[in-house]
């Protein structure tokens, strides 16, 4: 009889494929894709669950920016384009469903495919797919998109890039991404990443084009006619490729959006009570109440429209620069923020009507717990005990006031604070042990009255403490350059976040962009602990884990006393003419710029 050689290693052989065969199956190209288990919509989905598939096509309308702006490229550092150029005009492999955390659904891609831990993802073109000029998008394109903006494009595009340890051609339609850092959500990010024509840029500087070298884009929309600083109209693209996937149905429904330019909110308001604008979005629940009364409103003409949501409250407020002395230290801004009267200015302002933003996650399960951190949170935090600041397992909470004018107890507490940290009140005027003044300069957009009314009442209890204080009022394009080059003391504040952060979490408050011009860590947060939670973020394979870590990162930045919260925009408030409609289902994102104008339609 002869001998069986593989008898002793059949064994092995059977191990090996049972493990290729289960990493075969558990990498089998899908239509979509979700951060923790399976996406909630069925391969065969008709629709986005909050679209009306049916929505009619046509309609012109006509929307507001205040400022101006001075490019048409929103995806380098140079310029200022109109914000909403990048959601309409442009696509990226997969797109993203506002009624989950956070999942992604086939755009320009038909299929996606990753392994178990997701240390690659595949994408698989649709035939289809193509720019606005008729020409197909191939993966020459996408490999080129990923390079050029993650090497030239707007720092929100260049973390991933430092990730990617490979990106290649692996069939004819089909590119594969493997990544060098272990991290789920990168799987997810990748497939978000907007896709760039690469003939239209042989031989032209990407990052330093001209007004008029605007990108090529596989959008619904494409620019039709645009004068600088004052208007841009976009017409919806009759060949559009992608009219008919499942992704886009009942979506970008009107045939023309035109966006006007104001010197500020003021002006905009007027114009749209003219009957010059189609909506707006109001973020004052007081002028909301009281000043949406005009005529067209009682007429019928103008809607007002209220759009709830489960999302996190995110962090709105007053910046302050932790670059500069004496912001670096957290008894001067604690004792700023105790200055700050929220109960008097938020009454003067929106009535009382919106309640206070208590940390950057509130209002979601995200959001620290109050009280001493415990069990998780404490385990993930406890090794960089030394290097937290007080509360933050201890336990924080944002100080309040009884509600007067003056605000006694707190300016005490806030001058005690200052006296702690060096600074006592020298013939009326707060100084260090050198002599030097306290002075704080307070950088805000023209047309911002709120916080100009806000910075007005604040103003008032900080000299009070002997602090000099000066508002600078300048132009859209001078606050954008005076941030994007750290220059300010103190400045609005604004990030909306998900219910699924992830990688944006290092470009808004990571260490390693914090002193680079143009960085979103406008404060200049330069934490270990900050670092560290965003990596447990990044890094939890299980729901439970991860909130843990986010719960941990919301101490770390609340009790960081970086900003100083406002009011939360706890509802999406509307106003728009009754021609435009939308459908009854309601994503769980609310109102957004993925929300209006793209899911509703113009009806007569």
């Amino acid at each position: 009889m002869r001998p069986n050689i593989l008898r002793p290693i059949r064994p092995v052989i059977t191990g090996i494929t049972l493990l290729l065969s289960s990493a075969i199956a558990n990498a089998e190209s899908a239509h979509g894709i979700a951060m923790y288990g399976a996406p909630a919509l069925p391969p065969d989905f008709v629709s986005l669950p909050y679209a009306n598939p049916d929505a009619p096509k046509g309609g012109k309308v006509v929307f507001g920016n205040t400022g101006g702006y001075n490019s048409l490229n929103p995806f380098v550092q140079k310029g200022t384009p109109p914000w909403q150029l990048r959601f309409w005009t442009h696509e990226s492999l997969m797109g993203r469903s506002w009624d989950e955390p956070f999942s992604l659904y086939g755009l320009l891609a038909e299929s996606v495919e990753t392994a178990p831990d997701r240390s690659w993802v595949e994408f698989t073109l649709r035939e289809n797919a193509q720019f606005s000029d008729g020409t197909p998008v191939t993966v020459e394109d996408v490999i080129w998109s990923y390079e050029i903006l993650g090497t030239e494009g707007h720092l929100r595009y260049r973390g991933l890039w430092g990730k990617i340890d490979s990106i290649e051609q692996t069939g004819p339609r089909s590119v594969r991404i493997t990544f060098n850092d272990p991290d789920r959500e990168l799987a997810l990010i990748a497939g978000l990443r907007p896709i760039l024509q690469k003939a239209q840029w042989e031989g032209k500087d990407f990052a330093d084009a001209t007004l008029h070298d605007f990108p090529v884009g596989t959008g619904p929309y494409v620019i039709d006619d645009y004068e600088a600083g004052r208007y841009v109209t976009l017409r919806r693209n009759p060949d559009y490729w992608g009219a008919d996937i499942p992704f886009r149905r009942g979506t970008m429904n009107l045939d023309e959006m035109r966006i006007e330019f104001y010197g500020d909110g003021t002006v905009l308001f007027e114009a749209f009570k003219a009957g010059a604008l189609t909506a707006v979005r109001e973020f004052n629940a007081d002028k909301w109440d009281t000043q949406y009364t005009f005529p067209s409103i009682q007429r019928g003409d103008v809607i007002k429209t209220e759009i709830p949501h489960g999302k996190p409250s995110g962090m709105t407020g007053f910046v302050m620069n932790t670059r500069k002395a004496p912001f670096d230290d957290w008894r001067v801004r604690e004792a700023l923020t105790l200055a700050f009267n929220f109960e008097f200015i938020n009454d003067t302002i929106t009535g009382g009507a919106q309640p206070r933003i208590t940390s950057y996650f509130s209002g979601s399960d995200l959001a620290m717990q109050p009280g001493e951190a415990s069990g998780r949170v404490a385990e993930l935090l406890r090794p960089f005990a030394d290097t937290l600041p007080p509360g933050v397992l201890e336990g924080y909470s944002l100080p309040e006031s009884d509600g007067s004018a003056r605000n006694r107890s707190n300016i005490r507490k806030a001058t005690a604070l200052l006296a702690e940290a060096g600074w006592t009140i020298q013939d009326g005027v707060l100084r260090n042990a050198a002599g030097d003044a306290f002075t704080l300069t307070v950088l805000l957009q023209q047309g911002d009255t709120e916080s100009e009314t806000a910075i007005e009442i604040y103003s008032r209890a900080l000299e009070r403490l002997g602090i000099q204080v000066t508002t600078e009022m300048v132009d859209s394009a001078q606050h954008t350059g005076r941030t994007s080059e750290l220059d300010f003391d103190m400045t609005f504040f604004r990030r909306a976040l998900s219910l699924s952060p992830g990688n944006e979490q290092r470009l808004y408050w990571g260490s390693e962009n914090a002193d680079t011009p143009g960085t979103r860590n406008l404060m200049g947060v330069a934490s270990p602990a900050v670092d560290g939670m965003i990596d447990a973020m990044l890094a939890s394979e299980s729901r439970e884990d991860f909130v843990a870590a986010t719960r941990a990162l919301d101490r770390v930045l609340t009790a960081g006393r970086y900003v100083i919260p406002i009011w939360n925009f706890d509802v999406g408030r509307i106003a728009h003419a009754k021609e435009l409609k939308f459908p009854d289902t309601l994503p769980i994102y609310g109102d957004g710029p993925e929300y209006m104008p793209q899911i509703w339609w113009f009806e007569e």
